[in-house]
């Protein structure tokens, strides 16, 4: 029913690890301190504007339900209606699902419990202590905030690359930029290393610990009533857990053949075996920067391109017929 709907589900206080000169979209600069760091309700409003000023043609509750192929082109069903077109993205990004444990159904009901899709502020936590599982940067930002009004503990169950987010004055992605690192693309040898690794921006589990008094334990391994196990034999009692435990992919209302034989999706920088079919906003979809909001303009004109070249080509072969791209919103096409 609005613009960025995902971005208005994340807590209140979220802060991009991004400045405002990397945050923005192709045409509109972000206003604000270029070197300052966007709040989640000033990129809301940057998208909301961004929508007003280019005056995109989004069509708001309107959630796509299944996309097929008919001989000559795409048949989207879209809330009880059909659309068609010739050329379909799915720019839903790689945030879809949110995943929690298993483990998390054998606590107790008594126990407070959010993914961090579902957490918003401090207040709407139960005193007492609070056990947020994921060391992730969304893990590290929550723990942070929460440890102001509450005892915190966090789990993490690998250990990601902790990045400073300033170096010798700059900012981290300034770094990362003049040094070419977010254009190496995944199929380049460092490319291929850099993406299975992932990386910790401006925190780190030694001032978690020092300056918050967050409490680090290892990946939380089994629960029972209101205690959480840890893989190193430690238990601990809680009063509430948060999930900040990443997102799956659902790509079950795509009746396509995109998928490998393990789930994952097939495509060489967006673009699927199924012809007229790409996909945006993909982590490590070409760069690292595929999946953030400075640097998706890369693959979109990469995308967009293509599209112009395969509809200059078919109204080459058929003049008589104009082609013709249908958007909807909600699940964007």
């Amino acid at each position: 029913d609005s613009i960025a709907p995902a971005w208005r589900e994340r807590w209140d206080s979220l802060t991009l690890f991004t400045p405002r000169r990397y945050s923005a979209l192709p045409g509109l600069p972000f206003p604000g301190d270029p070197d300052g760091y966007p709040t989640r309700d000033e990129v809301i409003s940057y998208l909301d504007r961004y929508a007003e000023t280019f005056e995109l043609p989004i069509e708001l509750n309107s959630e796509v339900r299944d996309v097929s192929r008919e001989p000559d082109r795409f048949v989207i069903e879209v809330d009880g209606r059909t659309v068609t077109a010739d050329q379909v993205v799915i720019a839903t990004g790689p945030f879809q699902t949110p995943f929690v444990p298993k483990l998390a159904e054998k606590l107790d009901s008594k126990v407070w419990q959010a993914h961090s899709t579902g957490y918003r502020r401090p207040g709407d936590v139960p005193e007492g202590t609070v056990l947020v599982v994921g060391g992730g940067n969304t893990g590290f930002q929550i723990a942070k905030e929460l440890s102001a009004t509450h005892k915190v503990v966090l789990s993490v169950g690998s250990k990601q690359k902790p990045l400073p987010q300033r170096i010798a004055g700059r900012d981290l992605f300034w770094w990362l930029t003049k040094t070419h690192l977010l254009s190496t693309t995944v199929e380049s040898r460092l490319g291929n290393k850099l993406q299975h690794r992932d990386t910790l921006i401006g925190s780190n589990p030694r001032e978690l610990k020092r300056r918050y008094g967050v409490e680090l334990k290892p990946r939380a391994t089994d629960a029972s009533g209101r205690t959480i196990s840890f893989e190193d034999g430690h238990e601990l009692e809680v009063e509430a857990v948060i999930w900040a435990t990443g997102y799956r992919p659902d790509y079950s209302w795509i009746d396509l053949p995109i998928l490998t034989e393990s789930g994952r999706l097939r495509h060489r920088r967006g673009v699927t075996d199924v012809p007229g079919l790409s996909f945006l906003g993909l982590t490590w979809q070409w760069t690292r920067g595929s999946a953030l909001i400075g640097w998706v303009k890369d693959d979109a004109e990469f995308l967009a391109e293509r599209i112009t070249g395969l509809q200059e080509s078919t109204k080459r072969a058929e003049p008589e017929r104009a082609p013709e791209l249908v958007g909807a919103a909600g699940r964007v096409i």
